[in-house]
């Protein structure tokens, strides 16, 4: 039989050999039953034991159990300060001091506070200190906790989701008392003054049956409301002319329909929208006077002390007093404008400083020769006394390229959003 395997070829005689190895190692592997895990079955209504590995369920040492502290709330009021919120819940003044020089954000929040604010304070079982609450915002609170090295602090922000509303009024009365029965906040109505306050001045200009409609942001915190955010879209009708105003996002600018700036180089009104005393005429009699003399720009009254924007970026020409303008100023804004303001309380600019728009460069008051308290307001083009509530005034840059065509595809959406929520949510 050897000689036979001999004589074979070594092609062969190799395939032989590996053959056998594998029969004779195949005898000696375990059956597949043998290979498969036990499985356990169980009865229906058969009570088992289960392994608990208790060291995954201990609570680690330097952490509080807050479930067990027990709250107190304590208010700061006028003339108030943490020492003395400190003695009113029993706790020492050198406690405090530990606090605050634990860490510089811990220092800022217990010692600058004001009438109104409010702590939480959790006290365990042997009415220990362990944890101090401070509500920063409807979302966010400043948490100061107990730890076995003495205390840290973190901020816990709750997560803020957004949803979109309306609001829409034909405008009675005035647009004050629309922006109020349509809902809208104290901040929402001077935002949207503020939006078309370049095309519209809401002390003047502001008739019965004027109307806006508005598409605007709410803040949701855990299914409440608790805020509102910016307005998205709004469109404006004032005396028969349609204003579209949109927000850009990659900007935070306002935008008409078409990509254009809705901030001018001017403001219509110099002053937050109140009565208004008298219209741009340039005849009127005289109040003090009597006599029929060019009244060349516009009077608006306001309480004693209003402050009194500049109209547009510039140059301050002059600022001073004299017996019938009163304490006044006159800016003036490249080689074709110039803005006059008389009749201050007070100068809060000197002559030579440049100014921007919006910025405060005085009060409203009733120096010089006036007989009551009120801003007047001149608008000077070539030297020419125009009318500020219709004098055609100069553009912002706009939006040109890539970034117009993505505003105006956004817009439109925008837009056509506003229509929809219109339709489904305008009072009948």
């Amino acid at each position: 039989m050897l000689s036979i395997f001999a004589r074979l070829p070594l092609m062969h005689r190799a395939l032989i050999t590996l053959l056998s190895v594998i029969i004779i190692a195949s005898l000696f592997l375990p059956a597949p039953i043998d290979l498969r895990q036990s499985e356990t079955v169980y009865q229906i209504g058969q009570a088992y034991p289960i392994e608990i590995n208790s060291e995954q369920l201990s609570i680690e040492k330097n952490e509080p159990t807050h479930s067990f502290l027990s709250w107190e709330e304590y208010k700061i009021g006028p003339g108030d300060s943490m020492a003395l919120l400190f003695q009113r819940a029993g706790l020492s003044s050198r406690l405090l001091y530990e606090l605050t020089s634990t860490s510089k954000e811990i220092q800022e929040q217990l010692t600058r506070v004001k009438p109104g604010d409010k702590f939480q304070l959790g006290f365990d079982e042997q009415h220990e200190l362990v944890q101090i609450k401070r509500q920063l915002s409807p979302y966010k609170t400043f948490l100061i906790t107990k730890s076995s090295p003495g205390y840290t602090s973190r901020v816990e922000q709750k997560k803020v989701n957004y949803q979109f509303n309306y609001a829409e009024a034909n405008i009675q009365s005035n647009f004050w008392n629309a922006g109020v029965s349509a809902g809208l906040t104290p901040n929402q109505i001077m935002e949207l003054a503020g939006i078309f306050g370049w095309d519209i001045d809401f002390a003047l200009d502001i008739r019965k049956g004027d109307s806006f409609k508005i598409l605007y942001q709410e803040k949701i915190v855990e299914g409440e409301v608790i805020g509102r955010g910016q307005i998205i879209a709004a469109i404006f009708t004032n005396q028969g002319d349609t204003f579209k105003a949109i927000l850009d996002d990659a900007t935070g600018n306002y935008y008409d329909e078409n990509g254009r700036a809705m901030k001018k180089a001017f403001l219509r009104s110099p002053l937050d929208f109140r009565r208004v005393s008298s219209n741009f005429n340039p005849s009127r009699r005289h109040p003090v006077t009597g006599k029929v003399r060019a009244h060349r720009g516009t009077d608006y009254a306001a309480p004693v002390g209003t402050p009194i924007w500049a109209a547009g970026d510039g140059l301050v020409i002059k600022s001073s007093y004299n017996q019938f303008n009163g304490n006044y100023v006159f800016i003036k804004h490249s080689n074709t404008y110039i803005t006059k303001y008389l009749h201050l309380k007070r100068r809060k600019v000197k002559t030579g400083q440049r100014v921007k728009q919006g910025q405060t460069i005085g009060t409203l008051g009733g120096t010089g020769r006036v007989t009551g308290p009120h801003l007047h307001y001149e608008f000077l083009v070539h030297g020419v006394h125009k009318n500020p509530r219709t004098v055609k005034l100069p553009q912002s840059k706009s939006l040109t390229g890539k970034a117009k065509t993505t505003y105006i595809a956004n817009a439109k959406l925008r837009l056509a959003k506003l229509s929809r929520y219109s339709e489904l949510l305008a009072k009948p």
